[in-house]
């Protein structure tokens, strides 16, 4: 999940813990440490990269982070937790969410109330 100010992801972080989410299942990434990674992960990518929806999601992510977004991320370890982590989503007001699964990347804040995206900060023909 991408939260537009630091106080929006403690505020997530909190809602996380009342519904037993611990601390050691929360990673935190600051823009910078977001910018970091995916400009690490968009230079080591293989070509056959740019077929698959994951490498658009890296430059969504990067998108955001320039736009000075925080980064959170909740390791569920089962179906039920997944479950509750995306029930509780539109309640935490993310920018953006995904759920990574076996095999697909599903959006948890494409249908969310309200939600305002920047497409303009977006790389081309993303959305």
């Amino acid at each position: 999940m991408a939260f537009p100010t630091e106080e929006a992801l403690q505020s997530a972080k909190a809602a996380l813990a009342a519904q037993g989410f611990g601390s050691a299942r929360l990673v935190e990434y600051t823009p910078q440490e977001m910018l970091a990674q995916v400009t690490a992960e968009l230079q080591t990518a293989s070509p056959l990269a740019n077929f698959g929806y994951e490498l658009d999601l890296v430059r969504v992510h990067k998108a955001f982070a320039e736009d000075g977004c925080s980064f959170l991320v909740v390791e569920t370890g089962d179906e039920a937790s997944a479950a509750r982590v995306a029930d509780l989503v539109p309640s935490l007001h993310p920018v953006t969410a995904q759920r990574y699964g076996r095999f697909m990347i599903e959006d948890l804040t494409e249908k969310l109330p309200g939600r305002q995206l920047d497409k303009n900060a977006l790389p081309s023909g993303l959305l």
